[in-house]
């Protein structure tokens, strides 16, 4: 997927160097990178997409390849000439394109913030469309069976490529890991000393939870956040205490605190099935490998009569940290 938004990245700069943007209805600007033969997508059509959205001045807002999964849209009816859903219209399946909306409709008739340090016109998004599922006149169960079908074949997919991009991973970064019989993968960056924790102790850790395209979902690291625009001033950033062995963490996580001891650095590169398998969560896909650097800052011993505390359980904008 990575290789995908490098090659669809070049496409853009190309085209844009080479053609100018049309105007469409309203004030929307367009470019079109691939054109294939097909039905325009029309309202209540179901859309599976890639899309990357950004500012004027190049800052992107969202990014649908840094999660190795494409979005899920039904088209509707515009809020305004030349909105988001308008742009849509305009494509088919198998289509690219560029799109210039601007901000202050975005923001007044769709409720989409305005971001705080453009000073841009226009929001720029860049649509790739994987698929189209026509509504037409077909019943809302037989409409809702093909969705079913598509996730599924989704899923499926998901499920069969999920050890080989693991593979890869760990070949592009050249990683040693060590492998434990339940098939969690882990990189030592810098070992420890003392004991390892044992049921019922609590681990005081950082850590930085990531898909294996690189980008960073969650972390208890104020200066990761901010180097990699995840920051969210509304929640603490602070380490995190983990009730170890209670099955409070995803599988991965819970197995690979008992591993380590204080002062530990390690990379947990964790397969779905230890981690939210094949049903997936609220914000992460099913069969989706997650990869959590921790570093293990003390390991707390019970006292008696006191209760012992569990996994936090942050709310990211993206997917969630590794609470069950």
């Amino acid at each position: 997927m990575k290789k995908n938004l490098i090659v669809l990245g070049f496409a853009v700069l190309a085209f844009s160097s080479c053609k100018q943007f049309k105007k469409g209805e309203g004030d929307m600007q367009y470019i079109i990178h691939e054109d294939k033969e097909g039905a325009v997508i029309k309202e209540g059509d179901f859309i599976a997409l890639h899309a990357i959205q950004k500012t004027e001045e190049d800052s992107v807002m969202q990014n649908s390849y840094d999660y190795d999964r494409p979005m899920f849209v039904a088209e509707q009816k515009s809020a305004f000439k030349g909105d988001i859903y308008a742009a849509l219209a305009m494509l088919s399946e198998g289509d690219s394109a560029t799109f210039k909306i601007n901000l202050d409709s975005l923001q007044q008739k769709m409720n989409m913030p305005k971001p705080p340090n453009t000073k841009g016109k226009y929001m720029i998004f860049t649509f790739k469309i994987d698929k189209v599922i026509p509504k037409g006149k077909l019943s809302d169960a037989d409409f809702n069976g093909k969705i079913e079908q598509f996730f599924k074949a989704e899923s499926q997919k998901a499920k069969n490529q999920e050890a080989g991009k693991i593979s890869n991973y760990i070949k592009s970064k050249d990683l040693k890991p060590t492998v434990t019989p339940s098939g969690l993968n882990y990189v030592v960056e810098k070992q420890g000393s003392g004991p390892k924790p044992v049921a019922g102790d609590t681990v005081k850790l950082n850590y930085t939870g990531r898909f294996l395209t690189g980008k960073i979902f969650e972390t208890s690291v104020v200066e990761v956040a901010k180097k990699e625009n995840v920051f969210n001033p509304m929640r603490p950033y602070e380490p995190m205490k983990v009730a170890v062995g209670g099955s409070n963490t995803i599988p991965g996580f819970d197995e690979g605190l008992m591993l380590f001891s204080k002062g530990t650095k390690v990379s947990l590169i964790i397969p779905s099935k230890l981690g939210y398998g094949e049903q997936g969560n609220q914000a992460i896909p099913p069969y989706m490998p997650l990869i959590f650097d921790l570093e293990i800052l003390d390991i707390i011993k019970p006292k008696a009569g006191a209760p012992a505390p569990v996994a936090a359980t942050p709310q990211p904008a993206a997917p969630s940290a590794p609470a069950k």
